[in-house]
């Protein structure tokens, strides 16, 4: 079908949109996207899990349950925590998950220019 006879099919004249969801997968489930993205993110400025959980809205729970999946997804853990000590302990994200909140948010930033290009080319 051509984009024109797509054009025809607006109702009113109202512009159709292209739209999507972004995440990574590791054997069909789906493993790293906005969720998790912004829970390490949180992490790293709190230096809490529980903190990051309570500012997202999450459980403590839910939170442990994103990052323990992820950390058995992956060769190296995204996050390790720390029990006690002088610093009363606290979670550190590692590098190997700053590299993919990197690689995320470039992929992210790929993809929206995908749909509105996408949108675009739909609308003409």
């Amino acid at each position: 079908m051509s984009a024109v006879t797509i054009k025809s099919l607006q109702h009113r004249g109202l512009p159709f949109q292209v739209g999507g969801k972004l995440w990574i997968e590791c054997k069909g489930k789906k493993f790293f996207g906005p969720g998790p993205v912004e829970l390490l993110e949180l992490i790293q400025k709190e230096g809490s899990i529980i903190k990051a959980a309570r500012a997202m809205g999450l459980s403590y729970k839910k939170a442990w349950a994103i990052i323990d999946s992820a950390n058995r997804m992956t060769a190296r853990p995204l996050v390790i925590t720390q029990s006690g000590g002088k610093k009363g302990g606290g979670t550190l994200v590692t590098d190997e998950a700053k590299k993919l909140i990197i690689y995320h948010r470039s992929l992210r930033k790929r993809f929206e220019q995908f749909l509105k290009n996408e949108t675009k080319r739909l609308n003409r």
